[in-house]
């Protein structure tokens, strides 16, 4: 009955995942992307691109920070020094000629912090049955945010609430470093910034060419919130699959999006040899974890003391039974049982 669970709820997960990212239905009419300097959402926003084309939906994309624009873009709005209400027309009188389009903002910075600006006013204007809104936050990003009154949320925790459905992206290769150090017990390695060394602004592996993590966290309709871990590959070549003659881990997904719990380097060392030698963990262990044929009858020999309290005729008032072995030694000074 477990197993038929966990197997529904990968599955699932997967259509889930695959349903938010090829844009084919309005699953998410808001999805908030956070990422960091390890890790950008680029990749994960150039994806959607394409999946926007195979679908024929028009993507327009609004700049602050991008200085080209993903592969791709029907539209490109330009959106720095321009005030909200100018952006907010502009993006209307370009969404109102198309059918169906993927919005798309870089980042969401420029006005998060104008003490002027209501940012879930904004948002909900752009929002209708036609339009698809995909906004970037950038985590690793600290600026002064303006004073507020002490009841309002961040404005993180506001597009938090707000979002549909929330996208964080890591870099694969730190993710499967952590993996590695928990699974050792040992203490979390750190990258980039939080290393605190001087100079140091990215860490090793950032920005993993490859692929990419993506933890998804989607809110139903009635409230109930969908956490999962994903592994998406960014590139897939036929004729890389193999490196020096071995299989390349980075490759082994077929291109395909999988649970990142499933992907061959996220997985404990030992499950993962034996899943690729189609092996039993009893082969690959240093030690016994079955039962031989002594030991099981020795087991079903073993009587519990609940076996004898079953064929009581009951009514003894939860007496205890004891039968005193030849190495026990009686004090009489106990009470008598």
């Amino acid at each position: 009955m477990a197993d038929r669970a966990m197997q529904h709820r990968r599955l699932h997960n997967l259509l889930l995942i695959q349903k938010l990212l090829s844009l084919r239905t309005s699953s998410s009419p808001f999805t908030l992307l956070l990422d960091s300097a390890e890790q950008s959402a680029r990749p994960l926003v150039c994806h959607y691109v394409q999946n926007a084309k195979i679908s024929k939906i028009e993507v327009v994309f609004v700049s602050f920070q991008t200085l080209n624009a993903p592969p791709g873009t029907d539209l490109v709005i330009k959106g720095r020094r321009k005030s909200a209400a100018v952006l907010q027309n502009e993006i209307a009188i370009s969404c109102s000629k198309l059918k169906k389009v993927l919005l798309v903002f870089d980042t969401l910075h420029q006005f998060i912090y104008n003490p002027t600006f209501n940012l879930p006013a904004f948002l909900s204007s752009l929002l209708s049955p036609h339009i698809c809104l995909l906004a970037s936050y950038h985590l690793d990003v600290h600026t002064s945010v303006p004073p507020q009154p002490a009841y309002a949320p961040n404005p993180l925790k506001l597009l938090n609430y707000l979002a549909t459905a929330i996208l964080t992206v890591h870099s694969f290769t730190q993710t499967v470093a952590r993996k590695r150090a928990a699974d050792k017990s040992l203490s979390e390695p750190v990258f980039g910034i939080a290393e605190e060394k001087e100079g140091v602004i990215l860490g090793m592996c950032a920005n993993d060419p490859k692929a990419i993590v993506v933890e998804m966290e989607y809110r139903r309709k009635s409230g109930r919130g969908i956490k999962e871990w994903f592994y998406l590959p960014l590139v897939h070549n036929k004729n890389s699959e193999t490196v020096a003659g071995k299989r390349n881990p980075d490759y082994s997904t077929g291109g395909k999006i999988i649970l990142l719990e499933d992907h061959p380097l996220y997985l404990p060392q030992e499950i993962a040899m034996a899943k690729e030698h189609h092996l039993d963990l009893d082969e690959i262990s240093t030690f016994e974890l079955g039962l031989t044929a002594k030991q099981r009858v020795d087991r079903e020999g073993v009587v519990l003391p609940y076996f004898d309290a079953q064929k009581g005729e009951g009514g003894e008032g939860g007496r205890i039974l004891y039968e005193m072995g030849v190495e026990d030694d009686f004090d009489e000074e106990e009470d008598e049982i």
